[in-house]
């Protein structure tokens, strides 16, 4: 599927490509910078050319109810701004944060208050995003503020009916399970009444429509997106996991996805073993096996950071994956965390920064 020439015509004059962050069968979406009326600015570009033409439908509904619910919350300050639309593309602002389950706010009651004015602003709006529960879609900014992404099952409502009500509901369910995963003990008797009751629409989704619609995303469309790290991080991680763990000298491994400018995705393994050349036998042991296709990072590392029950930080693994360096300190707890993870920023094997990549773009 082309774009139409005056989507083509727009991108090619204010659009500048620099790293492609996910492909699938429902739109293409790249960060780059687009030049708008107040100058040129980090962005994000969703396209459907590369769309398959089985999928085509389902995808420009999609990206419909993406531009719609932006459209009506230009301004508010509750998400990335549109900045532009044409017929099967749009650019929307880039928002310079983390997603929930890499942020992880254990007890910072702000950031909740934050998040339920995110809520407050979008119901002034009439919009019900629908899609609250996955934590890749709150976000928390660079000033400590929430923010929500991913408007493409969104609905936007002109009257408050019993429909909105219960679409409002959820998502405010939605994000009062997440408060209760990060500041249980700041529930409100109010909110734990909340969560302790789902909508009928919730509880007949769960039976029946939500079998139905991971039977066509999953099965007939073989689509995720668990945590924004697509196919690969789902069905090769753990394969490509247990091959490495084979190898005798590796304590433990952990592997996390990054944006990579060719596949879209790349992963990006971190291996705990004392023998600092043992990436190249991995990398070797891995061809050899005719799995998956290896990680295109492998680092060898003395120790992996890991949490109080002893799981790898993967949170923290995937800012050092993806080079965000500078959103990593806020999360460090003590100077004994910044001495334990200093040998691993030290030796990390992405140097593009994801903020300022377009150093390494070609010059027109």
């Amino acid at each position: 599927m082309r774009l139409p020439t005056e989507d083509t015509a727009v991108l090619a004059a204010r659009w500048t490509e620099g790293v492609l962050l996910k492909r699938d069968v429902f739109s293409t979406v790249e960060r780059g910078r687009f030049r708008s009326e107040s100058g040129e600015v980090d962005a994000v570009l969703r396209r459907l050319d590369e769309v398959p033409w089985w999928s085509f439908l389902l995808a420009r509904h999609l990206f419909a109810r993406e531009k719609h619910a932006l459209g009506r919350a230009r301004g508010l300050n509750l998400g990335p701004e549109l900045l532009w639309a044409g017929r099967r593309a749009l650019v929307r602002g880039f928002v310079d944060g983390v997603a929930l389950q890499m942020a992880k706010p254990h007890g910072n009651l702000a950031y909740f208050r934050s998040a339920k004015d995110v809520l407050r602003r979008m119901r002034r709006a009439g919009i019900c995003h629908n899609d609250l529960a996955k934590e890749q879609n709150w976000l928390m900014g660079r000033d400590g503020h929430a923010y929500v992404t991913d408007f493409q099952l969104a609905a936007c409502f002109k009257r408050r009916g019993k429909l909105y009500r219960i679409l409002a509901y959820e998502d405010l369910r939605h994000l009062l399970k997440h408060k209760r995963s990060y500041a249980a003990e700041a529930l409100t008797p109010r909110e734990r009444k909340v969560l302790a009751k789902k909508s009928f629409a919730a509880s007949l989704w769960l039976v029946t429509g939500k079998k139905v619609y991971r039977a066509i995303t999953r099965g007939l469309f073989n689509f995720t997106d668990r945590e924004g790290g697509g196919r690969r991080l789902v069905n090769d991680a753990p394969v490509l996991i247990d091959l490495i763990r084979k190898n005798p000298a590796v304590r433990d491994t952990a592997i996390v996805a990054f944006a990579d400018r060719r596949s879209g995705v790349g992963l990006y393994a971190f291996v705990e073993a004392d023998q600092a050349a043992l990436e190249g036998q991995l990398r070797n042991e891995l061809n050899a096996a005719r799995g998956p296709k290896p990680p295109e990072h492998i680092q060898v590392v003395h120790a992996l950071p890991r949490d109080a029950a002893g799981k790898p930080r993967t949170e923290i693994l995937q800012l050092v994956a993806m080079n965000q360096l500078d959103l990593i300190e806020p999360m460090m707890k003590s100077d004994e965390d910044r001495e334990f993870l200093k040998d691993i920023l030290e030796q990390r094997k992405n140097l593009r920064d994801r903020f300022n990549f377009e150093a390494d773009l070609p010059t027109s």
